[in-house]
């Protein structure tokens, strides 16, 4: 099973929507990370051997510059286009292994998604 943390600015809708999907989700809140840095929250979802989900495009500089690897899907979502967005997102969970996630970043949008892999 796919296990995801969540970054503290996914909507509490996006959380609900893939534990009814049957995902293993973990929210940043719940880990005492409501207030930690966005390498801290990085670093336990490497250490937890979870892919990342966040609304903070902030991780791309993380993930690609800082070179801290570990799978991150960056989701680019409105209230007004949360239903597309979150067909594209489980259209990526269903798509790719956890371990090709786990290397990649991913942006997902209403209209599609970008697959950009690591480099190790």
């Amino acid at each position: 099973m796919m296990k995801l943390l969540l970054d503290q600015d996914v909507y509490a809708l996006t959380a609900r929507f893939l534990v009814d999907a049957g995902y293993d989700v973990l929210l940043a809140a719940q880990l005492g990370l409501s207030r930690a840095t966005d390498e801290e929250i990085l670093k336990t979802a490497q250490d937890q051997n979870r892919l990342l989900i966040t609304r903070d495009r902030d991780y791309g500089n993380l993930v690609f510059v800082k070179a801290m690897g570990t799978g991150v899907i960056y989701l680019r979502v409105l209230p007004d286009n949360i239903d597309r967005v979150h067909h594209e997102l489980i259209r990526v969970l269903k798509t790719y292994t956890a371990e090709e996630l786990s290397r990649a970043f991913v942006v997902v949008e209403s209209d599609g998604y970008r697959f950009r892999k690591l480099v190790s």
